[in-house]
């Protein structure tokens, strides 16, 4: 062996000795799952491939992550016990998940009191990294959709809307920042629908029949996979799927479509908001590493997709492994001991922290990830279409994120139509129609009733229908309206007079009138009444004094001008005449 040789493989030897010396920090991080679901075993997945592909990369790195996996079991004390023998037992250093805000809710509650952080991407709003402090959120806030949901709404020019909503942490936590941000452009929410997840088919099928009795057809759904699946096929059932409905649904669910069953039958037209991802080579790649990786996990499970939360999720381990690297080269040594002091010290690192991962800039704020653009997607067959973006620097949405192009591409609603829904139609139930009176009998040009003898049913035209029925018409709710002719049981002769029909009114006979009816001082004490539309003003009938009565009768030839002028003549000439008769003062000349 030659000596230059001898001396490499002693080289070689002694640092091998040296590395076995030292061995990598294990570092314990807790895990909580629904294994047995897809989204659990995709997050499995992620955080498997995250660990390896990072020290691929640092090899250099002297921490190195341990996964404590635990299964939650679809159960919030199953979720809070694990974190609980994680916590005080294993003594990890943090946890990561819950993936549901329910289960978090406990378990955040967990990390504050045993100072552990938690990693989360539960996006209720009521669970606030602000009120807990041991409380990373991996994802963004889920009142942010709003921004894009109303600004959709908006640029639709829709009035009323009803949310639909699943009970529970994840549901109730949106419910009145919806209402506000509603209430910001003018738009109504006239009904809220609360479905539990253990709810039957038959209550899901009541509660669309009561919806598809009112006149809104803008439907907000927030919801999980598991809800939503079954609460669209029954949308369908009912024929809520068709033409003149729209239904959006938030981010939640736009991000986990591929877990519903049979969206490309019952979903079409659907709108929906999520989180924009920007396509890189790198994620590609990823996309289809995990897909292999995934399908030799497990076999059986027929997901083909990776969802935005398990992109995060990999960006998640990614920023805790570089976190707890910097915390140990911090540190300064190697013993493993203080478990506290290294939560502590981690908290403080991964509560602020930013860098550029698959799922682009991941940049935590005060335990809160940061706001990037939304996507709007427009479900078509087994697909979705981008139709628009938002994000915090457009003011409204626009068709291309690059550029502020104003608007939305062309979008298909439910029913396969291309015409924008109004958003209201005139409901399936015959009840709560408008009764509106009219009086016949007058000028036909006005006003004029025919009426069928054999089916009783009433036809009324004239100008005073004709603008009644314009109004309607541009109003942004539906009215259904029944026209009542005020006529005698024969209908040949008006039932009684004007203030007669007036009266019917004022004691709820009717809801309203229509018709050549003068505003009147005594009926305005009873109904109110709409501006005149023959003229631009409005005139007052009141009765006529007989002047020819009153004692001042005789002033009335002239005008008070002139009587002014006499007066004034009067006083002239009086003053003249005395001038005279005082022109010579002194003493009074005695009488002749």
């Amino acid at each position: 062996m030659s000596p230059t040789l001898t001396i490499f493989v002693m080289v070689m030897s002694l640092l091998c000795a040296l590395n076995n010396g030292n061995p990598n920090i294990e570092v314990g991080i807790g895990v909580i799952l629904d294994m047995d679901t897809s989204p659990g075993k995709m997050s499995k997945t992620c955080i498997s491939m995250a660990i390896s592909d990072f020290y691929k990369k640092h090899d250099n790195y002297t921490t190195v992550i341990r996964p404590y996996y635990r299964d939650s079991k679809h159960n919030n004390v199953q979720a809070a016990s694990a974190a609980l023998d994680l916590m005080k037992n294993v003594q990890v250093t943090a946890v990561i998940g819950p993936m549901t805000s329910s289960q978090a809710d406990f378990v955040i509650d967990l990390g504050n009191k045993e100072k552990v952080p938690v990693i989360s991407p539960a996006a209720s709003p009521s669970l606030s990294p602000n009120n807990n402090v041991y409380f990373i959120r991996s994802a963004h806030n889920s009142t942010l959709q709003l921004k894009p949901i109303t600004e959709l709404i908006k640029h639709f020019s829709w009035s009323e809307v009803v949310f639909v909503y699943e009970d529970g942490e994840y549901g109730r936590g949106l419910v009145p920042y919806l209402s506000d941000a509603m209430m910001n452009i003018g738009t109504k929410v006239t009904y809220q629908t609360v479905i539990y997840p253990s709810v039957s088919d038959d209550w899901i099928l009541a509660e669309l029949y009561k919806l598809k009795t009112m006149q809104t057809r803008v439907f907000v759904v927030h919801a999980l996979p598991d809800l939503a699946s079954r609460f669209f096929k029954k949308v369908n059932d009912v024929g809520m799927m068709d033409e003149g409905y729209v239904w959006i649904i938030t981010g939640g669910l736009t991000s986990h479509l591929h877990y519903l069953d049979h969206k490309d039958d019952m979903m079409q037209g659907v709108i929906g908001v999520k989180s924009y991802i920007p396509n890189s080579g790198e994620l590609f790649d990823f996309k289809r590493r995990w897909k292999r990786e995934f399908r030799s996990r497990y076999p059986e499970d027929d997901v083909t997709e990776l969802d935005m939360s398990g992109i995060r999720l990999y960006d998640t381990v990614f920023g805790l492994a570089m976190a707890l690297e910097k915390i140990q080269k911090e540190k300064g040594d190697s013993d493993g001991t203080g478990a506290l002091n290294m939560r502590t010290r981690l908290l403080s690192s991964i509560r602020n922290f930013r860098f550029d991962g698959l799922s682009g800039n991941f940049n935590v704020i005060n335990g809160q990830l940061q706001s990037s653009a939304y996507e709007i997607v427009n479900i078509i067959g087994s697909g979705e279409n981008t139709i628009g973006f938002w994000s915090p620097e457009i003011d409204g949405i626009s068709k291309k994120l690059s550029n502020n192009t104003k608007g939305l591409k062309p979008v298909t609603w439910p029913g396969g139509s291309h015409v924008i829904p109004k958003g209201w139609e005139i409901p399936v139930s015959n009840k709560n129609m408008l009764r509106v009176a009219v009086r016949v009998g007058g000028l036909d040009q006005f006003i004029d009733a025919d009426i069928d003898s054999d089916t009783g049913q009433v036809t009324m035209t004239g100008f005073c229908v004709d603008v009644f029925n314009a109004v309607v018409n541009a109003l942004p709710y539906a009215l259904k309206i029944e026209f009542v002719p005020f006529v005698t049981s024969d209908g040949k002769k008006p039932a009684g007079s004007y203030d007669d029909l007036v009266f019917n009114l004022s004691i709820g006979g009717y809801d309203a009138i229509v018709g050549d009816i003068t505003i009147l001082a005594d009926r305005l004490d009873r109904v109110a009444f709409t501006l005149p539309y023959t003229e631009a003003g409005v005139s007052l009938v009141v009765p006529i004094r007989d002047e020819r009565k009153s004692a001042w009768i005789f002033l009335k030839p002239l005008e008070k001008e002139l009587w002014l002028t006499i007066g004034a003549f009067f006083i002239y000439i009086g003053l003249v005449v005395w001038v005279i008769e005082h022109r010579v003062r002194g003493v009074p000349r005695p009488p002749s």
